[in-house]
């Protein structure tokens, strides 16, 4: 028997991420409009801070689309796969206990917190199953595998078509026994930083970004005005207050959390490394360019007429 392919529905679940990550895409470019014009320092830290709260989400959500774009069930004669995002788990047949619609139990399971159509992830416990773990995406199409170990909760286009696959599977029988197997996204990440490239890449980031923020905050006090362009005559235009200058870090600690989530998506695959390393490579050489941009601002003669 070849391997049986049951995706999860994906449709509902595309819809309601993309929508929330572009109204999260509208509130932060709102705030990082509301910084570019802050006039004092109070008022640029409350609308940097407001861009951090609409920014964060969109790491998550990211990564929730990137997951539901890998969630997967396999099923063959020896193993079930779990796919979802980094996270990967493989149950020997012989491991599966029962298999059930969670419609059946008596005491209805507990979602995970934040969990959303598209993104029904986390672990949960249950009075009767004890732990449960969710890597599901429809809730309309919960189901449960047993194992020893945990309770799975899974969510296959097709329920009634996964159930009776493995029926049948368990009818003929193993061909051999499989091996268990639980990777999980913080085992990827751990294995990225042992190699040393990787860690050389991720310490320059994030010395580049944290050495510009401390940088500019040294700086802001003694900065009035700054220039952000100059005419072709060599006068400075486009002029600021200098606390606008903490956009700038702002801008490059964003850039480079992105691409770091990139990477991770790229390295999990061997295929795809020197793509996670050119990505990671282009951040950290991102956060030297927003280096050499604040030299270049404060250092330039025409900026020195501002000062």
């Amino acid at each position: 028997m070849s391997i049986q392919s049951f995706p999860p529905s994906r449709r509902h679940g595309y819809t309601l991420q993309i929508i929330l990550v572009l109204v999260l895409l509208v509130i932060l470019a709102g705030c990082i409009w509301q910084a570019s014009l802050a006039k004092s320092g109070p008022d640029l830290v409350l609308w940097s801070l407001a861009c951090l709260v609409a920014f964060t989400p969109i790491l998550l959500l990211g990564y929730r689309i990137y997951a539901l774009t890998r969630g997967n069930y396999l099923l063959d004669r020896e193993a079930l796969t779990i796919r979802w995002g980094l996270r990967i788990e493989q149950i020997p047949i012989s491991d599966i206990e029962w298999v059930r619609s969670a419609d059946d139990l008596t005491h209805p399971i507990h979602l995970p917190v934040l969990s959303t159509t598209g993104a029904f992830l986390g672990v949960t416990n249950h009075p009767d199953l004890g732990k449960v773990e969710f890597l599901a995406d429809d809730r309309t199409k919960f189901l449960l595998i047993a194992t020893s170990k945990r309770i799975f909760v899974i969510s296959p286009n097709d329920p009634l078509g996964f159930v009776q696959d493995f029926q049948r599977i368990v009818e003929m029988g193993s061909l051999g026994q499989s091996s268990a197997q639980s990777v999980f996204p913080s085992f990827v990440v751990i294995q990225a930083w042992q190699n040393r490239l990787v860690r050389s890449l991720w310490i320059a980031g994030f010395v580049f970004n944290i050495g510009l923020l401390v940088w500019v905050s040294l700086l802001v006090p003694s900065l009035p005005d700054i220039p952000l362009g100059f005419l072709s005559t060599d006068i400075p235009r486009n002029i600021v207050p200098g606390i606008q200058l903490f956009l700038l870090p702002i801008i490059s600690i964003t850039f480079s959390s992105f691409s770091w989530l990139i990477g991770m998506t790229q390295y999990r695959r061997p295929i795809l490394r020197p793509l996670a390393y050119l990505t990671w490579g282009f951040s950290a050489l991102s956060g030297l360019l927003f280096l050499l941009g604040v030299w270049f601002i404060i250092n330039t003669p025409s900026a020195s007429i501002l000062q």
